[in-house]
């Protein structure tokens, strides 16, 4: 355990090295902490500070900086939110009406950028557990359809079929209907199963057509589902912590391009109560070891559905960002459950 003087130094050294950047000397924790602390004193606290692993040394200063663990002991035990205005959240409410939950989530994604002037991510709902309202086949030529699957909440999706032979309008109005009687209410999961259990008793091509409908409905909401939304990935350009070293950089854009491992961190996020926070190597990705990844789980109707956060560097101000993500979480929430009301 930190004394109660150790842990009001290092609280000041971390927000006044998030304030300004630069490593922090012992004139201004006096300054700033409220501690009438000799400057002899405050070195011999800051010494332990370091050899406990929360501060180091720059080479090229006297000043220190927190280090991940410092960091992490700020933000569990230090840190005091500043939660936003009521004034804010209604503006923040009103940015994500939005009558799909794709364009819902997009907003999402661009106002955790904004808000942050850091990266903002939303892992997708996964879309096949949503009801499918209705299945339409349109022809586009000769041996190529265009599927249109429309959820219960709005969002429309579309593939394109290339079958084996041409279909007449009087044919696909048949799959059509056939296929619109089982959809009303049941996920794409529940459909496929009843239809795979009445094409039985079909003959022919209309079966096939219906058969290649559903596992293609089923690869189109796949696709979707698990999906990365990333906004202003261009704000870390601006980010002198980041910045300075190219080749960190290019290995984090990497990340961003690839989303592989972005959907599996996310991915933990998932699970969680509410906010957490990965700091550094917290991430288990290298790219993002100068990197703190803020989370949360957003719901629809009062299940988690997915997680969104704001990527930027560890020398970010927690107080602000954390209720950021918090409350938009929250209103992704509500304003996705309201769709499906």
């Amino acid at each position: 355990m930190l004394s109660e003087r150790a842990q009001i130094l290092l609280k000041t050294l971390v927000e006044r090295y998030i304030a300004d950047g630069q490593p922090v000397g012992s004139r201004t924790l006096s300054k700033f902490s409220g501690l009438e602390l000799s400057p002899a004193s405050i070195r011999n606290i800051m010494a332990d500070l370091e050899e406990l692993g929360f501060i180091a040394s720059p080479h090229t200063s006297a000043g220190r900086v927190p280090t991940a663990r410092g960091y992490r002991f700020f933000v569990d035990s230090l840190l005091t939110i500043q939660p936003l205005e009521q004034l804010e959240i209604h503006e923040l409410e009103e940015q994500l009406l939005f009558d799909s939950p794709t364009r819902a989530v997009t907003a999402a994604s661009t106002l955790l950028s904004q808000l942050s002037e850091f990266a903002g991510v939303v892992l997708t709902p996964k879309r096949r557990a949503i009801p499918l309202r209705q299945i339409e086949f349109l022809r586009l030529s000769e041996r190529r359809l265009l599927l249109i699957l429309v959820s219960a909440n709005g969002d429309v999706q579309n593939r394109i079929l290339l079958t084996e032979r041409d279909y007449s309008a009087s044919e696909l109005i048949k799959a059509t209907n056939f296929l619109n009687e089982h959809c009303a209410g049941k996920t794409l999961e529940e459909l496929r199963g009843a239809v795979y259990e009445d094409i039985k008793t079909l003959q022919g091509d209309i079966a096939e057509l219906m058969n290649a409908a559903v596992q293609a409905g089923d690869r189109a909401l796949e696709d979707q589902s698990n999906a990365v939304v990333i906004s202003g990935e261009s704000n870390l350009l601006r980010v002198d912590d980041l910045s300075s070293n190219v080749e960190r950089l290019r290995r984090l854009f990497r990340v961003f391009e690839e989303k592989t491992a972005l959907l599996q961190l996310l991915d933990i996020g998932h699970s969680a109560a509410g906010v957490q926070i990965f700091i550094g190597q917290e991430a288990g990705l290298s790219p993002l070891d100068e990197c703190s990844v803020v989370t949360a789980p957003y719901q629809v109707n009062g299940d988690i559905v997915g997680t969104l956060g704001v990527i930027g560097p560890t020398r970010m101000a927690y107080e602000r960002i954390i209720p950021i993500v918090d409350i938009t979480a929250k209103l992704l929430s509500s304003a996705l459950s309201h769709q499906t009301s």
